[in-house]
């Protein structure tokens, strides 16, 4: 894809990004994460948070997702994005934001907010993820995309905390959260995110940009979680090969099979992994025995109506409220401002 500068006769930044690792530094690498995935996997009912499908093999793997033909949340999300970007930087303008300070949550590869920045044009882009390296690497195409954008890469665990670096800008600050992902949250934790991203003592945001995953037929959503072609099922399996790297641990993807269902009653898609037999995992510091057929819990992604998240921004403080979505309504990119 070809993008025009979006800001022709400004002189160049330099040639590489900034960029800030807050994960490592802060204690939330690799000791902060063998205890959060020892207390999950010690639960009556175990579960590994989804932020840990994000090494550097697991953000290739999602990548690889996006492009499955049941995968449909991605290039729905990025067709709104196309058709309807000139509304959104009208949206922004309305707001009285021209050059915003763009925050990419989750950012991935940054493919998302490409889309986007030659139409909203922001004074700083600012990705942040888990995954360092991946995240590294990201910043750098960008930058070699579009050379006179200032960007400060950030990498950072946001899920519970929002204090970012004071290279990052105050003013003018437009948070992007696109992919479904605040779906991995649960309602009440969503709400919460939301909170913390309206607080100017956390995100301290003029608006945001979020993209939601509207509730549909579920054989459409549950294909979505389990293409034909098996690429979640690796994705699934290849967090425990992340577990073993960060809890030291000894699980053997091969006795583990991906699932996923749609549960009705909670509006979400869950993934698992079932066990293929008895077995006992071990880490340095416990062990969990497994019966067949036991499940760990990996991801939860609730899915929206218009209505239901128009009235979850408002309840966390946001106005201004505008949805755009697909011709089949399966997905929808808001923008709410503060």
């Amino acid at each position: 894809m070809n993008f025009p500068l979006p800001y022709p006769g400004l002189a160049l930044a330099p040639a590489s990004p900034q960029f800030i690792d807050r994960y490592n530094a802060s204690g939330h690498g690799q000791l902060g994460a063998a205890r959060e995935l020892a207390d999950g996997l010690n639960a009556a009912a175990a579960s590994v948070p989804p932020k840990y499908f994000y090494d550097a093999l697991g953000s290739q793997l999602f990548e690889a997702i996006t492009h499955v033909d049941e995968y449909y949340p991605t290039r729905t999300e990025a067709g709104i994005f196309d058709a309807a970007h000139d509304h959104m930087a009208a949206a922004l303008a309305d707001a009285g934001i021209t050059r915003p300070c763009l925050i990419d949550l989750g950012a991935g590869s940054c493919a998302k907010a490409m889309r986007l920045i030659p139409h909203l044009r922001p004074r700083q882009y600012v990705p942040v993820d888990i995954s360092v390296d991946f995240l590294r690497d990201a910043a750098e195409q960008v930058q070699n995309t579009f050379p006179e954008l200032a960007i400060v890469g950030v990498g950072m665990d946001f899920s519970a905390a929002l204090v970012l670096p004071p290279q990052v800008q105050r003013q003018d600050r437009v948070f992007f959260y696109p992919g479904s992902s605040i779906g991995n949250f649960s309602p009440d934790q969503a709400l919460a995110f939301l909170q913390r991203i309206a607080d100017p003592a956390q995100g301290a945001a003029r608006g945001l940009l979020l993209g939601i995953d509207l509730v549909k037929d579920k054989a459409t959503l549950e294909a979505a979680y389990d293409d034909a072609l098996g690429v979640t099922a690796a994705f699934n399996k290849n967090l425990l090969r992340h577990v073993n790297t960060l809890l030291g641990a000894d699980f053997n993807p091969h006795q583990w099979r991906h699932i996923a269902l749609f549960n009705e009653a909670q509006s979400r898609i869950e993934m698992h992994l079932e066990a293929r037999c008895e077995l006992t995992v071990h880490w340095p510091e416990g062990e969990r025995r497994f019966g067949m057929g036991e499940r760990i819990h990996t991801e939860s992604s609730y899915k929206y109506t218009l209505d239901s998240m128009s009235a979850l921004l408002r309840q966390a403080g946001f106005s201004q409220i505008k949805p755009w979505t697909d011709p089949k309504d399966w997905f929808a990119v808001f923008w709410a401002s503060v």
